[in-house]
């Protein structure tokens, strides 16, 4: 079933009440479906056929709802492009996604018409004077909801991939909707609830955990199209929303920021909190200064987002993420021999799960309704596995220990992924440009710790020339198109010579232990 039938019928019945806000602007369940509509009878009519991709270059604003409600209606597939792409993964994403139409702020026409070469598709620009509110205007609403089945896709959503080529991760209306319900269930959401949603949509935290679960229910939602410590915690005394969202780094700005000067925030039911591995001292911060206990959640793009978790209120288990949502997903524990066995892909798929309290580690496999069917134009078999009842399980690549009732403890990735203020950074990637660079020999990126984005991209580098400095590297890397923003090394070290393995591979293991 297409999913918009389902946010229509909810909208019928809030009619009159708040759907989404930002700043002075509210738009009702029943005003949002009309923009919706004429969204959808605008794509219809421009020739969007049903799995067709439009893609969303946007902060959280309120046309991110309108479009993407209106594609799903016109039975298209939504496309969220990452808002802090440097432009080769931008450039990658639009081109693969064949996206037929692209929604952005016109102060991004320019950058984006650069990054692809005269081969952008037809732009739609945000904002009182847009296009697409010129588009949304001159169009009468449609009430049709094209058929869509379940096992069609409803979005594609890019993450980096292990090559540091971004992959499109499809999702099907059966996924997003099994991820919504479950969603629902698990956290008790009702039409009374209302979410300050500052987590991104294109990220599955923003749309599928904080958007798409208050619309099914007529519940509300509050945007901020950028971070602000100050500015989330005036909204939340004003408005006094009842569910938060905060990837792990905002979580940190929100602790340290109360740590001095305490502000009680007894409206919330529960505020997640994920992204990244997050220390049980900050956890501990948010809740000394604002009277909120910390939901931790853990998923991935694969997994529509929400794999693991705790209930509201549930006493937290220092350093655990919580327990699997076995209503959502079915997940295994598999043990593992060592990293370089894993990237390998070496091991027999099917082999014996690791018992609940087995101190050893073990990947984490998931299956079922909210798990994606495969990626967009890509086979990428090393993430799947067959066990021996013919059952296709999805590789996570997090590594995890299991206690005895069941709670899970992330230890680390499989791959060598960053996650810098909840950002996926890979190594490869950076290492790619980096060694652009004219003055270099060598480079190899890692994760260190960083005290507000929990990891920072760190560069240890080799010359091939003397007298190559930190500060000149420093400014290079600001001035490059592709480094900037999380991808940006924020720390660099140079070095006489990169550690090796006994085969000449690279020893990230000894970089990280000379580098912590």
């Amino acid at each position: 079933m297409n999913i918009a039938v389902l946010l229509r019928r909810a909208a019928a019945d809030h009619a009159d009440d708040v759907a989404v806000r930002l700043d002075d602007l509210e738009l009702t369940h029943a005003e949002l479906a009309e923009q919706a509509g004429r969204f959808a009878a605008h794509l219809r009519a421009a020739g969007v056929g049903p799995g067709e991709r439009v893609g969303f270059f946007l902060p959280n604003i309120v046309e991110y709802v309108v479009g993407l409600l209106g594609t799903w209606q016109a039975g298209a597939v939504g496309v969220p492009l990452n808002y802090l792409f440097p432009d080769a993964p931008l450039r990658h994403a639009v081109t693969d996604s064949g996206a037929r139409l692209l929604v952005l702020p016109p102060g991004d026409v320019e950058r984006v018409e650069s990054v692809l070469e005269g081969g952008a598709p037809p732009l739609l620009t945000t904002g009182p004077g847009g296009s697409f509110a010129q588009a949304v205007a001159d169009t009468a609403p449609t009430d049709a909801v094209v058929p869509r089945l379940d096992g069609d896709d409803a979005l594609i959503m890019y993450t980096s991939g292990s090559t540091g080529v971004p992959k499109g991760v499809r999702q099907t209306h059966r996924n997003v909707l099994a991820e919504a319900e479950g969603t629902i269930e698990f956290y008790g959401i009702t039409g009374a609830d209302h979410v300050l949603n500052c987590m991104p949509m294109f990220h599955v935290g923003g749309l599928q955990l904080a958007s798409v679960p208050l619309l099914l229910r007529g519940g509300q939602i509050t945007l901020m199209p950028r971070w602000d410590v100050e500015v989330w915690l005036e909204i939340a005394q004003r408005l006094r929303p009842t569910i938060g969202g905060l990837i792990s780094t905002m979580m940190i700005d929100v602790g340290n920021r109360t740590a001095r000067d305490p502000v009680r925030l007894d409206s919330f039911r529960f505020c997640m909190f994920g992204g990244s591995r997050t220390p049980t001292a900050a956890i501990e911060r948010l809740e000394n200064g604002t009277g909120i206990p910390g939901t931790e959640i853990y998923g991935q793009t694969e997994q529509n987002g929400l794999v693991v978790t705790y209930h509201p209120g549930e006493p937290r288990r220092p350093d655990s993420m919580g327990r699997p949502l076995d209503h959502i997903v079915a997940t295994r524990l598999v043990p593992v021999d060592g990293r370089e066995t894993e990237r390998s892909g070496d091991r027999p798929d099917d082999t014996t799960d690791l018992e609940p309290g087995d101190p050893r580690v073990g990947e984490l496999w998931v299956q079922g309704d909210a798990v994606t069917p495969g990626y967009w134009h890509l086979e990428a078999p090393e993430k799947w596995a067959v066990d021996a009842d013919g059952r296709r399980w999805f590789r996570t690549g997090d590594l995890m220990s299991r206690d005895a009732d069941g709670y899970l403890y992330y230890v680390d990735r499989i791959d060598d992924m960053i996650v810098s203020g909840g950002e996926n950074v890979f190594p490869q990637m950076v290492e790619e440009h980096l060694a652009g660079h004219p003055d270099l020999a060598e480079v190899a990126v890692i994760g260190t710790a960083h005290d507000r984005w929990v990891e920072q991209v760190t560069a240890v580098v080799v010359p091939n020339r003397p007298g190559v400095t930190v500060a000149a590297l420093d400014r290079w890397c600001a001035e490059h198109p592709d480094l900037r923003g999380m991808h940006r090394p924020r720390r660099i070290e140079i070095v006489e010579a990169l550690p090796r393995t006994g085969s000449g591979k690279l020893n990230r293991p000894e970089l990280r232990r000379i580098f912590p």
